[in-house]
């Protein structure tokens, strides 16, 4: 079946602005807006108010006004679950979330059996789609077993001898990139010399760093969040260790440098390529940059996420959870991401992953 494409009720006519609306339609964000995390839940609040902004601005949905709630899961599975069932007693019709893939998918069988439609922005870990509940599941972002090659290609072919660390934080999201790096490195014939798991939210990493200093390494790849790969990275430079950091998407935050100062230039890490810079952003890109804020990381994809939905349910012409999953199935839809369609698991037909630096306190593309 070919796929129709819908262009987007966020950049309808202005004339649409003056359709009075005669109900709301509910709906959440959910992401870690507390703990070592929250930067990630503060890119999806910024990125879910301004989609709401400007979809009212511009008549709503149906000619129904939406209003957001967020809820705070702190990257926690129980506290996920919580924010689920919390939503279900608002009366929320579609999420936008969760942030980590371990929230992500205990989650997941709260809004399947509900009939709550979830599209996560940042989410990878290839289980919450491939084993997803129900039909209702999506992801605008890619999926760590696509990350996860990009990783242990680049590290087979530059550090061929394998005197390469591969550390992750046993979380869904940090322990699937890693294996999945790991499993990109043996097809390549080449073994790393330690896969080995820290735990997270400590602060003094100085043993694994010993030991990483002992076995030679030349390069750390990191399955986790900025906030340990940022101490570990200090820790590893304070014992004269140079050897390269590599990780994944949970680095493009601020933060990660804050943590870091200049000792963070050189880290690279995979993401897609950047969406601030798609013609098809440029308008929001604007209206962001215009409050002042920068729409790094999951900002945009929070906003496509909301996009789509929305589109969807102008298309199914009620918020139907059946006639709602039916048309984001059979449609392709015109987001700030560019075209985004979802293959049947639930995934984006297209999510490529590319390489960043960190220099100077900004990560650009390679």
């Amino acid at each position: 079946m070919t796929k129709k494409m819908l262009t987007g009720v966020a950049f309808g006519a202005l004339m649409a602005a003056s359709v009075p609306a005669s109900a709301e339609i509910v709906i959440g964000a959910a992401g870690p807006m507390t703990g070592q995390y929250a930067s990630f839940g503060e890119q999806f609040r910024l990125g879910a108010e301004m989609a709401v902004e400007q979809i009212n601005a511009a008549g709503g949905v149906n000619g129904e006004m939406l209003r957001l709630v967020i809820g705070d899961d702190a990257c926690d599975p129980r506290q996920a679950v919580n924010v689920a069932n919390q939503f279900v007693g608002e009366g929320v019709v579609f999420v936008a979330g969760h942030f980590c893939s371990g929230s992500s998918i205990p989650a997941s069988a709260v809004y399947s059996e509900e009939g709550i439609i979830q599209i996560s922005p940042a989410s990878t870990n290839p289980a919450f789609t491939d084993e997803r509940p129900g039909p209702g599941i999506y992801r605008v972002c890619g999926r760590d077993d696509k990350q996860g090659v990009v990783a242990g290609s680049y590290l087979a072919e530059n550090f061929p001898e394998g005197n390469v660390a591969i550390l992750h934080d046993r979380t869904a999201y940090g322990q699937g990139l890693a294996e999945e790096t790991r499993n990109a490195m043996t097809a390549a014939g080449v073994e790393p010399t330690m896969f080995e798991a820290y735990t997270p939210g400590e602060r003094d990493y100085s043993a694994l760093v010993s030991r990483l200093n002992a076995e030679g390494i030349g390069a750390v790849y990191i399955g986790g969040y900025h906030t340990e790969a940022g101490l570990i990275l200090r820790q590893m430079r304070e014992q004269g260790l140079e050897a390269q950091m590599v990780s994944g998407d949970a680095l493009v935050t601020d933060e990660f440098w804050s943590i870091t100062g200049d000792l963070g230039n050189g880290v690279m890490m995979t993401f897609s390529p950047d969406p601030r810079k798609y013609e098809s952003a440029a308008e929001v890109v604007a209206a962001f940059e215009e409050k002042g804020v920068n729409p790094e990381g999951y900002v945009l994809y929070t906003y496509a996420a909301i996009q789509a939905w929305a589109d969807a349910v102008e298309a199914a012409g009620s918020t139907d959870f059946d006639a709602v999953v039916s048309a984001l199935d059979e449609n392709t839809f015109d987001t700030v991401l560019g075209q985004i369609d979802f293959n049947e698991v639930g995934d984006p037909t297209e999510a490529n992953y590319v390489w960043y630096v960190w220099e100077d306190g900004t990560y650009r593309e390679m």
